[in-house]
C-alpha cells in the first residue's frame, strides 16, 4: 500500500510536466537506449580485441569476422590487431560520450523541471486567498517554494532519470555478458540484485523516518531565521541572541543528521559490492584455469566479464543510490503536492479584466463573518451603505473587527453570510478581481522592498512602465517630495529591507504615495497616518481631500483629529451593531480616546 502510494505520488508529480518537458523526456529516453547499445558494443568488442592480442590466428579463421577481414583487405593474422584496437577505442569513446551527454541533459532537464515546479508552486501560493495566507506560516510557504522544490529536483526528478538510465544500461550489459557466459552472467546479476534488495529492505524504514525529519526541520530552520532576523531590533535590545541560536541549533542538528544518514545509506553498499565483484572475478579466473579450454578462451572471456562487472556494479549502485534519494524525499514530495494541488483562480493567465464600474454605493446586506467553523462569529446581520464620494471613519474598541470589516469590503475575506454589493451587483468570485482594481490600501505597517523609493511607490510595476512625473506628483501629495529630493540619490535612493533606512512616518507617506499612484476610486487607510505628526497628517489629508469628490475614502483611526474631514463615523459597537455618528460629536466625547 505504501509503495503504491509512492508510485501514485511520483506519477502525479510527473503530470505537472509541461508538454515541452515531456518531449524532452522522450528525447532523453531515446538517448538512454543509445547509451545501452553503446555499452553492449564496448563490452562485445573486448573479446575480439583481446583475441587479436592473444590468438589472432583464431580470429583470422573465424567465419563471423571474415566479411570484415575481406572488406579491409587483411592478408595475415598479424594485421588484425590495429583495426580491432581502433574499433575498440572508437566504441569505448563513443560509449563515454553518450554517457557523458546523457548525464549533462539529465541534470539540465531536472533543473529545468525544478524551475517549472518552483514557478508553479510560487504562482499557486501567491494566488491563494488572504484567509489562506492568514492561516499559514510564511516559513512553511517559503520552504515549499525554495527548499522543498530543490529537494524534489535532486531527490525525485534526478533519481527517476538515473534509475531509468541504469536499468537500460544494466539490461544491455547483462545481454552482452550472456553472449560470453550465460550462467556466470545471470548468477552474478541475481546475486548482486538480491543483495541490493536486502539492503533496501533493511534501510527503507530509516529512510522514511529521515524523510519526515528533513521535511519538518527544514521548515523549522527557515522559521528560526525569519523570526530572529525579522525581529532584530528586539533581539538586540533584549539580548536574546542565544535563544534564537538555540532554536536554529535544535533544527539544524537533526536536519543535517537526517541528510547525512541518507547520504551514508545511499553510498555505503558500494564498498561491499565492489569487494564481492573483485572476489567473483578472482574465483572465475581460477575456475577458468581449471577447465580444459585454452589460454585463447580464458583471457578474452575473463576480460569481457571483468569489463562487464566494472560497468554493471556502478549502474546497480547508481540505481540504489537514486532509490535512497527518492525514498528520502518522499515527505517533501507529499508536502509539495499539497501546494501543487491548490486551485488557481479562473482569471490566471487571462488578459487583465477591466475595472468594475463604481458609480453609486458600497452596500453590506445581512453580512456575517467568521474565520473558521470552530471560531465565533465576528459579525452577524451587519447592514451598511457607503455612498460613492463620501469619506467614512471607522472607530471601536481594539479587537472589535474594524480591520476585518474593511478586509471584507476589499474582497480579501469572503462573507460567511450575506452579501457585498457594488452598485447593486453582488461581489463574488467572478467579479472580485475587477472590484479590487478600484481599491488602494494603506496599512499601518507599510511593506517596503529593499529597492529604490521609485520602485516602492510604483510597487509591482516594471521599470519601463513607470510614470516618473506621476511619481513626483503623488510624492508631493503625500508630503514627502521635499525629503526625497533632499537625498543624494533622490527618488533612486534605496530604502533598505522593510524600509529600515526611513522613519516610520516616512514609510507611511511612501505607502500613501503608492496608493495615490494607483488612481483608485476607493482609498482605504488602516491607521495609515498614526506615525505622522499632527501638522503633516493635516497636510496629507487636505491633499487627499482635494483629489475630487468622486474619491471614496474609508479610514480606521485612533487619533480623533483624523476624523475631522469625515462625512460621518461608523462605530463598531458589537458583532451585530454599527452606529453612524457625526465626527464632531465623536471628537467632543472624551471617552473616545480609547479608540
Amino acid at each position: 500500500m505504501k509503495h503504491s502510494l509512492e508510485f501514485l505520488q511520483t506519477k502525479e508529480l510527473l503530470s505537472y510536466l509541461t508538454s515541452k518537458r515531456k518531449t524532452q523526456l522522450s528525447f532523453i529516453g531515446i538517448l538512454m537506449i543509445f547509451g545501452s547499445f553503446a555499452e553492449v558494443a564496448s563490452i562485445g568488442l573486448v573479446i575480439p580485441f583481446l583475441g587479436a592480442l592473444t590468438t589472432p590466428e583464431a580470429l583470422y579463421q573465424s567465419h563471423f569476422f571474415s566479411p570484415i577481414i575481406n572488406y579491409f583487405g587483411i592478408n595475415s593474422p598479424d594485421q588484425l590487431l590495429l583495426p580491432f584496437t581502433i574499433f575498440f577505442i572508437i566504441a569505448v569513446i563513443f560509449s563515454g560520450i553518450i554517457r557523458g551527454f546523457l548525464v549533462y541533459v539529465t541534470i539540465r532537464f531536472s533543473h529545468d523541471v525544478g524551475h517549472d515546479l518552483g514557478m508553479n508552486v510560487y504562482q499557486r501560493t501567491l494566488y491563494q486567498s488572504y484567509s489562506y495566507h492568514a492561516n499559514q506560516n510564511s516559513s512553511e510557504l517559503i520552504n515549499g517554494v525554495v527548499l522543498k522544490v530543490n529537494t524534489i529536483t535532486g531527490g525525485v526528478i534526478q533519481p527517476l532519470l538515473v534509475i531509468s538510465s541504469s536499468i537500460l544500461l544494466m539490461a544491455g550489459i547483462v545481454a552482452a555478458l550472456m553472449f560470453v557466459d550465460v550462467v556466470t552472467s545471470i548468477s552474478a546479476f541475481c546475486l548482486f540484485g538480491l543483495l541490493y534488495l536486502a539492503v533496501i529492505k533493511l534501510t527503507h524504514k530509516q529512510l522514511r523516518h529521515n524523510s519526515g525529519n528533513v521535511a519538518h526541520y527544514s521548515t523549522q530552520l527557515i522559521k528560526s531565521l525569519q523570526e530572529g532576523l525579522g525581529g532584530i531590533r528586539d533581539v538586540l535590545i533584549d539580548g536574546s541572541q542565544d535563544f534564537f541560536c538555540k532554536i536554529y541549533k535544535d533544527s539544524d542538528i537533526p536536519l543535517r543528521k537526517a541528510l547525512g544518514d541518507n547520504t551514508f545509506i545511499a553510498s555505503s553498499p558500494r564498498f561491499i559490492m565492489e569487494a564481492l565483484g573483485m572476489s567473483l572475478i578472482a574465483i572465475l579466473a581460477y575456475s577458468l584455469t581449471l577447465t580444459s579450454r585454452g589460454f585463447e578462451y580464458v583471457i578474452p572471456t575473463l576480460g569481457a566479464l571483468a569489463l562487464g562487472a566494472q560497468r554493471l556494479l556502478p549502474s546497480m549502485q547508481q540505481s540504489y543510490d537514486a532509490y535512497s534519494k527518492l525514498k528520502g524525499s518522499q515527505a517533501s514530495l507529499t508536502d509539495l503536492l499539497k501546494i501543487l494541488n491548490q486551485k488557481l483562480p479562473n482569471f490566471v493567465g487571462q488578459p487583465p479584466e477591466e475595472q468594475m464600474p463604481f458609480e453609486k454605493a458600497i452596500e453590506l446586506q445581512n453580512l456575517g463573518f467568521q474565520y473558521s467553523t470552530d471560531t465565533p462569529m465576528i459579525f452577524k446581520n451587519i447592514n451598511l451603505k457607503i455612498t460613492k464620494g463620501s469619506t467614512v471613519g471607522f472607530i471601536g474598541e481594539t479587537g472589535c473587527g474594524k480591520t476585518t470589516l474593511l478586509d471584507i469590503i476589499m474582497g480579501l475575506l469572503y462573507p460567511t453570510e450575506g452579501e457585498i454589493l457594488i452598485d447593486n451587483k453582488i461581489i463574488d468570485e467572478s467579479n472580485r478581481r475587477p472590484w479590487q482594481s478600484n481599491i488602494a490600501h494603506v496599512p499601518q505597517n507599510v511593506y517596503l522592498s529593499d529597492s529604490s523609493i521609485t520602485d516602492n511607490i510604483a510597487f509591482g510595476i516594471s521599470k519601463d512602465e513607470i510614470d516618473y512625473e506621476k511619481i513626483k506628483s503623488v510624492a508631493k501629495q503625500a508630503q514627502i517630495s521635499e525629503i526625497i529630493e533632499s537625498l543624494k540619490d533622490g527618488y533612486e535612493t534605496f530604502v533598505g529591507e522593510q524600509g529600515i533606512k526611513l522613519s516610520g512616518g516616512q514609510r507611511q507617506r511612501i505607502g500613501i504615495a503608492r496608493a495615490l499612484y494607483r488612481d483608485a476610486n476607493v482609498l482605504i487607510f488602516d491607521e495609515a497616518t498614526s506615525s505622522l505628526d499632527t501638522v503633516t497628517e493635516k497636510f496629507v489629508m487636505d491633499s487627499i481631500g482635494s483629489l475630487g469628490k468622486n474619491l471614496t475614502i474609508l479610514i480606521i483611526a485612533h487619533r480623533l483629529t483624523t476624523l475631522k474631514q469625515c462625512d460621518y463615523v461608523v462605530e463598531v459597537i458589537s458583532k451585530s451593531k454599527l452606529v453612524k455618528k457625526n465626527p464632531l460629536e465623536v471628537i467632543r466625547n472624551e471617552k473616545n480616546d480609547i479608540f
